[in-house]
């Protein structure tokens, strides 16, 4: 069968949340699948990354690029001479229109509970794009049984009509790990022992909370808080500001991929304490490198965590600190024992096994 895919979620250089699902399903789905043809459409061309071409996968990049899914996307799919039996969108958002069944994924809906967190103009394309989307979407793909439970709620979508795949997570090649480790402290004035959260800065994350809860903690550690500002992130330096923690709290801003694996494995522990996350592939990625995770028992977390976490109430703040005290105090028996149930859980989630689920869904469309 011809399968059409929008790549353009995939076709960036710093890839974070739908970018890096997206990303990951495409490059797997054209590794495990040599029976059926793709077409891959695009805005822009294909970076270096993305599958080379090869017959039974093919490229399509057009313009214009302005409201791309809304017009310029429709037009090729009605007018192109290939029949599609299935369009896949690895995001929310589908073609406005499209002559074909269409299969989107969508990761969470916490813009549906915090809508005064985004601006008025995003907001209004985010929900309006978002509902035409699953209203002619023949099934949706999301990344957990919770968001699936939200997807239920929010737009009354048939129970059986919603396929979860576990996204996966990055397995890194460990090399030179003790003088790399100590490398990227120096680089970003990181001292001694630290606890690492790691994602975009926005509130649905809960950093001010992280911050707070941190000050309470009388181990004697560094929080580092390492990712790109996205959006109503000021608080976060302000508070951190507010309780005089200059000193034991380090933001890196966007770091370079490589070093996220000696980032995470230098900490003492990772931290994750967002009021809601629709799956939280740095939870996996930490207990993948056998570093014990401290998770909100909120959203999709403990579905994540499992039995491998120590988790705590994201709305208390002596809950949070008592998590992270708890972590920093496991003596060498039971921190070798939450490793390795991490290690035993993190075997629940890899991309070949998230791709073969989708790809089994598009087969089972039908016009």
């Amino acid at each position: 069968m011809l399968i059409g895919i929008d790549a353009n979620e995939a076709n960036q250089k710093n890839r974070v949340g739908i970018g890096q699902f997206a990303f990951n399903v495409v490059k797997e789905l054209e590794k495990i699948d040599q029976q059926n043809s793709y077409l891959v459409y695009l805005k822009e061309p294909p970076r270096d990354d993305l599958p080379e071409e090869r017959v039974g996968w093919r490229y399509k990049v057009f313009g214009p690029s302005k409201l791309w899914t809304q017009v310029s996307l429709p037009f090729k799919l009605f007018t192109q001479r290939e029949k599609l039996k299935v369009f896949y969108s690895p995001s929310h958002y589908a073609p406005r229109l499209s002559p074909f069944p269409t299969v989107i994924s969508i990761m969470d809906l916490w813009h549906h509970h915090q809508p005064e967190q985004f601006a008025k103009k995003d907001l209004y394309q985010l929900k309006r794009w978002e509902e035409y989307s699953v209203r002619n979407a023949n099934r949706i793909i999301t990344i957990s049984k919770f968001s699936k439970q939200e997807i239920i709620k929010f737009y009354q979508y048939p129970k059986d009509k919603i396929t979860v795949a576990y996204p996966g997570y990055d397995r890194f090649k460990i090399t030179d790990k003790q003088e790399k480790i100590a490398k990227i402290k120096r680089k970003y004035g990181i001292k001694g022992d630290y606890l690492l959260y790691l994602g975009t800065l926005q509130p649905k994350k809960n950093l001010e909370g992280l911050v707070k809860a941190f000050s309470m903690v009388s181990s004697d550690v560094s929080l580092v808080i390492a990712g790109k500002k996205g959006w109503l992130y000021e608080g976060i330096f302000n508070k951190v500001k507010s309780l005089n923690l200059e000193k034991k709290v380090v933001f890196t801003g966007f770091f370079d991929e490589e070093e996220k694996p000696y980032l995470i494995t230098g900490a003492k522990a990772f931290v994750l304490v967002s009021f809601y996350e629709g799956f939280g592939i740095p939870v996996a990625e930490a207990m993948g490198l056998g570093v014990p995770v401290v998770a909100a028992k909120a959203g999709s977390l403990p579905e994540v965590g499992g039995e491998a976490a120590i988790y705590c109430d994201p709305q208390k703040l002596q809950d949070i600190a008592r998590a992270i005290e708890k972590v920093l105090n496991l003596n060498k028996k039971s921190r070798d024992e939450i490793i390795a149930l991490g290690l035993k859980q993190v075997k629940k989630f890899s991309w070949e096994r998230c791709a073969k689920t989708i790809l089994e869904t598009l087969k089972r469309i039908n016009y």
